[in-house]
């Protein structure tokens, strides 16, 4: 599917969360499904929670115990493959990368998009970070819990 179509199936971006238990607390969620020489993820987090073998070439994997859902990585990968998902009560608060302006804001609610681009959800805009020295905000959003695997990304409404 993913050679086809570009969109990874829902058992691939599953096998790339942890545990729901484990998702008591943020983690890095490494959506990356081939290998290619890249490793800016490794080298920007501040734990050594992402690990790649054999230098920039195999897929990176992640040591949840070691994972503080800091964001670094999510700002640093430049293919807009990681996020940051944790999940509260029933509902998922994910950490994604932003590139468009104008940027959402604090307390808007905007449309939670699947890999698709399709509108699953609303998606109720916690936090917006902005690093005057990187294109990619970090956005903290809430969506429910049922789209922990579907949610991708957001669109403003329009």
């Amino acid at each position: 599917m993913l050679i086809k179509t570009g969109v990874a199936t829902k058992d691939m971006i599953a096998s790339k969360f942890p545990s729901e238990e484990t998702l008591k607390k943020p983690k890095a969620i490494l959506e990356c499904f081939e290998c290619i020489p890249c490793n800016p993820c490794a080298t920007s987090c501040p734990f050594d929670a992402i690990v790649i073998e054999d230098g920039v070439t195999s897929m990176p994997y992640l040591l949840t115990d070691k994972c503080t859902g800091c964001g670094q990585c999510v700002i640093a990968c430049p293919g807009l493959a990681i996020t940051v998902a944790q999940l509260i009560n029933n509902q998922a608060l994910f950490k994604i990368p932003y590139e468009f302006k104008p940027s959402p804001l604090k307390g808007e609610i905007w449309h939670g998009l699947n890999r698709s681009g399709d509108i699953i959800c609303e998606a109720e805009i916690k936090s917006v970070q902005i690093n005057p020295n990187v294109k990619t905000a970090l956005v903290t959003v809430l969506i429910p819990k049922q789209y922990l695997y579907e949610f991708s990304t957001i669109k403003r409404h329009e």
